[in-house]
């Protein structure tokens, strides 16, 4: 009952942190797992990815009511996002755990100086001077060509495969693939970003699932607990100085990538 009871609460911080950011606590769960949940980095993988996949689910549904997800260019990404995330799941099980530590604390620190060098940009910022991806006037479609596609694929496999090795849910890489290549607004970068997410997740999830990888005794009290956290973090999230959040979400992100680096290491 203990053990339970740990893992709704990490849930519930790894929710919360979702739920104030905009699912950018993902990234911390399986730092989170590892460090206060006592798991094996391959173990935390697929329980994290599993709490990525139910927030994203929620928030993708939203942004297909609201017609913010690009689907076409979501299936592209997702699909080649799906292909490699296996070899990332495989090149995760080959690795050394405190190699795999000190992996993902350098990607935390990574994020974290990223996060905190962005300004507060407007929702709808400009899109950069080289776009492949270009919509249409009168359809609002893409204008797909091979380098629009080609892009796109690249961006969904190189998340999937980190989503594969390290347990993230990819939106590090995604979210500014989408805004280089594509002329979309922030809104529908976001949308669109978590419906890759929300697949790539699930193929990663299944994929273990299937090699029996989970420990659901722990996996589903932490989901929970990272549901019902996300609904709180949801209701604040609007009280919040967005700005203020990126600055203490991109220390939070120091913090974990130092304590990471202290349990590589022994110390």
């Amino acid at each position: 009952m203990e053990i339970e009871l740990l893992h709704i609460l990490l849930g519930l911080v790894i929710g919360l942190v979702m739920g104030v950011t905009g699912a950018g606590g993902g990234i911390i769960g399986v730092p989170l797992l590892v460090l206060a949940g006592g798991l094996s980095m391959n173990a935390a993988v697929p329980i994290a990815l599993m709490a990525v996949f139910a927030a994203a689910l929620s928030a993708t549904l939203v942004g297909l009511k609201t017609r913010q997800v690009r689907y076409r260019a979501a299936l592209l990404m997702a699909v080649a996002g799906a292909l490699l995330s296996p070899a990332g799941l495989w090149l995760g099980q080959q690795l050394d755990q405190q190699l795999l530590k000190g992996l993902f604390a350098l990607l935390l620190l990574v994020l974290a100086v990223r996060a905190l060098r962005q300004k507060n940009s407007a929702i709808d910022e400009d899109v950069g001077t080289f776009v492949p991806c270009i919509r249409d006037d009168g359809t609002g479609r893409f204008q797909w060509t091979s380098r629009c596609a080609g892009y796109l694929a690249m961006s969904g496999g190189a998340a999937g495969f980190m989503s594969g090795l390290l347990g993230v849910g990819g939106g590090f890489v995604i979210v500014p693939a989408l805004q280089k290549y594509t002329d979309l607004g922030m809104r529908s970068v976001v949308a669109t970003s978590l419906a890759v997410t929300l697949l790539i997740s699930f193929t990663v999830v299944v994929t273990s699932a299937v090699a029996g990888k989970i420990d659901t005794a722990i996996a589903w009290p932490f989901v929970a607990g990272a549901l019902g956290g996300m609904v709180m973090g949801q209701a604040i999230a609007g009280r919040l100085n967005r700005q203020q959040v990126q600055k203490a979400f991109a220390w939070l992100l120091v913090v974990v990538a130092a304590l990471m680096l202290m349990k590589a290491f022994g110390i």
